[in-house]
């Protein structure tokens, strides 16, 4: 990835941005279904330099290195209760030839990550802060396990869940493509192999479990929050390099993207960015739909509501006498918004019953959905709660 702080290059070795002394860590969150909204920084493990602010102990890394559900024994021949770990060395040979080092360009600027082979002709997932060096006006290369390096094109980027879709342009050199697996049938516990390039080391490999499931983890951007959605953390080593790599089970398919790292920051409250057993990988269930978009569109078509918003905090919210929620600034006509009955000056409060306090909250309700899924909206207008369901269209 490519994570410079505040639209600058970052250097090889993280360069964090001047933070005031952070409170010690917090208990760690809940093994399943956590937030790390409130607790973690959230920068990119391709290259990583430190974006955002220190908040509750942790800071969260996006994984490039910028260089200026029920698991059984028929689905996992390793499951927990038969072995502590996989065995890597079978995995490493089997799963290397398909994981590649990706590099971006820029001018002077440059990054690397990692990415997977996952279709034939040349198709490799990765992380979006991998490549959004090269976005405009840049290059993108690759380096095979075997030494062998091509060019390679952005067919696709989908910035909000952090993926991204190449195609090498020696499509016909016949790469192995990685076995897909299924996230959803993972559990805590579960061993899982990562590899990568750490740090540029291309085809590094580590290994660990899975420590916890259904994390959601947003990771600041250069000019975007990057949601990890439903992902899985684990305590496999992956360091500024690993963004976009694969984290796979024992039979050597693909469960995981890699994408994130959090770390413990010093008494100054800067992080040392290297790995303390908390990763984080987009689960392949999420990422293979997005990435068959990619292929198909170049884009992700994640559908909208036609809702424009502005967060509406506690202490506002006490002082003009209503509730916090989200203020509808806008509704685009004839959008979903306006069908669902939603007007400006209408403060949601809720979404499928949950409350709703960003207007990030929005954004990750639609992500993980399709058009013609629904959202139940709670909202405040003239002091009256109604509820009201709203039908995502394509946007």
């Amino acid at each position: 990835m490519s994570d410079p702080p505040s639209g600058q290059p970052a250097p090889d070795a993280p360069t964090p941005a001047p933070e005031a002394a952070a409170p010690a860590p917090e208990a760690p969150p809940p093994a399943r279904g956590g937030v790390l909204r409130n607790r973690a920084l959230l920068a990119g493990i391709g290259g990583a330099a430190l974006v955002g602010a220190v908040i509750g102990g942790l800071i969260v890394w996006a994984l490039s290195d910028d260089g200026a559900g029920t698991s059984s024994a028929a689905g996992n021949p390793q499951a927990a209760g038969q072995v502590a770990m996989c065995a890597a060395a079978p995995v490493a040979n089997q799963v290397l030839p398909s994981v590649v080092t990706i590099s971006a360009r820029r001018g002077g600027q440059a990054g690397s990550g990692s990415g997977q082979i996952i279709r034939d002709g040349g198709y490799i997932l990765t992380n979006d802060h991998v490549i959004s060096l090269a976005a405009n006006g840049g290059s993108v290369s690759v380096l095979y396990s075997d030494g062998h390096s091509s060019d390679a094109e952005i067919i696709g980027r989908d910035p909000s869940t952090d993926l991204a879709m190449l195609k090498a342009a020696d499509a016909s050199k016949g790469y192995p493509v990685i076995a897909i697996g299924s996230s959803a049938a993972l559990e805590v516990g579960d061993p899982v192999v990562a590899l990568g390039a750490p740090l540029g080391l291309y085809s590094t490999v580590t290994s660990g479990i899975v420590s916890a499931l259904d994390r959601y983890v947003p990771v600041p951007g250069d000019d975007v929050t990057h949601h990890l959605i439903g992902a899985i953390q684990t305590d496999a080593s992956i360091n500024p390099g690993n963004s976009g790599g694969a984290l796979v089970d024992c039979s050597g398919r693909l469960v995981g993207v890699n994408s994130a790292i959090a770390t413990v920051p010093n008494s100054a409250g800067v992080s040392g960015g290297g790995s303390v057993g908390l990763g984080f990988s987009i689960p392949v269930d999420l990422a293979m739909p997005i990435a068959d978009k990619l292929i198909e569109t170049g884009q992700a078509g994640h559908p909208t509501t036609g809702l424009q918003v502005q967060e509406l905090p506690p202490e506002m919210a006490r002082a003009s006498g209503t509730e916090p929620g989200l203020f509808i600034l806008a509704v685009e006509p004839g959008s979903p918004a306006v069908k669902a009955g939603l007007k400006p000056g209408d403060i949601i409060t809720k979404i499928d019953d949950k409350p709703a306090r960003s207007s990030e909250d929005i954004v990750v309700a639609t992500l993980t959905r399709s058009a013609g899924d629904t959202l139940q909206i709670t909202y405040l207008r003239s002091g009256q709660t109604a509820t009201t369901t709203l039908t995502l269209a394509a946007a």
